[in-house]
């Protein structure tokens, strides 16, 4: 495939990926609130749907593209985007205020209004998955990068829920909550387009870019998503909603890649 129609499908599926967040926010035109509980369920779900992504479409990829490239000598490459992507999204989180649906806020001190803030945390977490989207594209893996877009909207659709319904129980209208999820995901074209357009200029940096994505992702799975599905008192039915993400992301890789 020619490099500006992997290019144009990466750019493609990272924003298909980001819609899913505003996709996801839709039911708050119907409810309220939801259950913790459910909620939980939901979130425990995406990052079990983002482990698998990032092990399956994002480390393995980047282990047989280093070895390709360099031989053994390609896991350093590899090893270096990991912990190059978890310091980015943890200094991301360090430097730039933010608050969560469930923890709170983060970061410096801000002045800014909740729904900024919960915007910025979004963003943080969208951008990562956006370029991790657009390096697989740019890999020429398109079927594993397929199933990556796919996994990425899945897991996207519980977080545009856990923004709208907060953004409601402080007033604002369901439209106001929907467009704001929907704005969130939409940095993950401007990450895709990033990765796709890196590694199809430069397909050297192809192991650090997967790997960088896998870092950023981990992070977020492990400082994030998962602390916060155990803080309600439903930590069991968050790890068996990780279970069953992470099987819905296995089969679909299997399948589409």
């Amino acid at each position: 495939m020619e490099p500006d129609s992997i290019f144009l499908l990466g750019s493609l599926a990272s924003l298909g990926a980001g819609l899913a967040t505003g996709a996801g926010a839709l039911p708050a035109f119907f409810f309220k609130s939801v259950s913790r509980r459910t909620l939980d369920a939901m979130l425990g779900w995406a990052a079990g749907v983002m482990l698998a992504a990032t092990s399956f479409s994002l480390l393995i990829p980047a282990i047989d593209a280093g070895d390709h490239l360099w031989g053994s000598k390609g896991i350093l490459a590899v090893l270096a985007g990991l912990v190059v992507g978890a310091l980015f999204l943890d200094r991301a989180d360090k430097w730039l205020p933010h608050e969560h649906v469930l923890l709170g806020p983060e970061g410096p001190a801000s002045r800014m209004r909740k729904v900024w803030l919960f915007i910025i945390a979004v963003t943080i977490h969208n951008f990562p998955e956006g370029m991790a989207v657009g390096v697989g594209y740019g890999s020429g893996d398109v079927g594993g990068a397929t199933a990556l877009a796919i996994g990425i909207g899945i897991q996207n659709m519980p977080e545009g829920l856990a923004v709208a319904l907060p953004l409601m129980g402080e007033g604002k209208s369901r439209w106001f909550a929907v467009i704001v999820a929907t704005l969130t995901g939409l940095v993950e074209p401007v990450g895709g387009i990033l990765g796709a357009g890196a590694v199809t200029l430069f397909h050297p940096v192809l192991p650090f870019a997967l790997a960088f994505a896998a870092g950023a992702m981990l992070f977020v799975i492990s400082d994030e998503i998962i602390p916060e599905t155990h803080t309600g008192g439903h930590a069991r039915i968050a790890t068996f909603g990780v279970i069953i993400g992470f099987v819905v992301m296995m089969t679909l890789d299997v399948l589409l890649g």
